[in-house]
């Protein structure tokens, strides 16, 4: 048995490039695609956040700004759960597999998108609630996402390759980022045609502000869902098979949460 596991992981570590390795760096590189776009996209939903639900100030350089505590807190709360999620799933993965626990992550990461749209209430303090818990949510999977990437995609690749590889998936990242901020222009452009200056009477903003951050929530749960077939296609890694699991999933959610 010993003597096929290293046979294994030579064979691994020799092994040419071959089509499987750029499926393997399409697949997890989309979720850190996904990831990018589900953390910062925050950013601009707050401006939106303010402009709905904080008409009300009669401070002239307060009104139609989120609180720097309620922001802070909405960016944070999906930060505390990627940590979180980061040493939970990370150990998961090495003690249950990578590709059921990949999956679960994602999972969490569709549901927590779709109800970061969905958050109940149109009163603030309820939709703010709401929308912190499917945050931490979502923070989880993002945090799951994070560490078995890197792990999935380092088993895959063989050695010569195995940085450039790592290096390809999480550059992923800077295009969610690129893409949060395109979808945010072109929905807000829409609805604001759509809207039209009738809703715009008394400095009160558009009715359909409301549904347009909720929307630009939602479509991060496309990427996402589309993702999933194909992981849960990508078999299991062989050097997870055929070594021990140990903890290197895990050392990978430290390096993160250090970083």
């Amino acid at each position: 048995m010993a003597r096929t596991r290293l046979k294994v992981l030579s064979t691994l570590d020799t092994a040419k490039t071959q089509y499987y390795h750029f499926k393997a760096i399409i697949i997890t590189g989309m979720g850190l695609f996904t990831d990018a776009y589900d953390l910062f996209s925050i950013t601009v939903i707050i401006k939106m956040i303010g402009r709905v639900y904080y008409s009300d100030h009669h401070n002239g350089q307060n009104k139609y700004k989120t609180p720097p505590v309620v922001e802070s807190a909405l960016v944070a709360v999906a930060l505390i759960g990627t940590v979180i999620g980061q040493l939970v799933f990370g150990r998961l993965g090495d003690l249950k597999g990578r590709r059921w626990v990949y999956g679960l992550a994602l999972l969490l990461m569709i549901f927590g998108s779709l109800g970061c749209g969905f958050s109940i209430c149109i009163r603030r303090a309820c939709v703010l609630l709401s929308l912190g818990f499917f945050r931490f949510l979502l923070g989880l999977g993002i945090g799951g996402d994070y560490p078995l990437s890197s792990t999935i995609m380092s088993e895959f690749a063989n050695k010569k390759t195995r940085g450039s590889f790592i290096a390809a998936v999480f550059s992923m990242q800077g295009f969610g980022i690129l893409a949060s901020a395109t979808v945010t222009i072109v929905v807000c452009s829409i609805f604001r045609r759509a809207a039209g200056p009738d809703n715009h009477t008394l400095g009160q903003p558009p009715a359909t502000a409301d549904f347009a951050w909720r929307l630009i929530l939602m479509l991060g749960s496309i990427p996402a869902a589309l993702t999933y077939y194909w992981r849960m296609l990508m078999p299991e890694t062989a050097r997870y098979i055929y070594t021990p699991f140990g903890h290197f999933t895990c050392i990978y959610a430290l390096i993160f949460f250090v970083i």
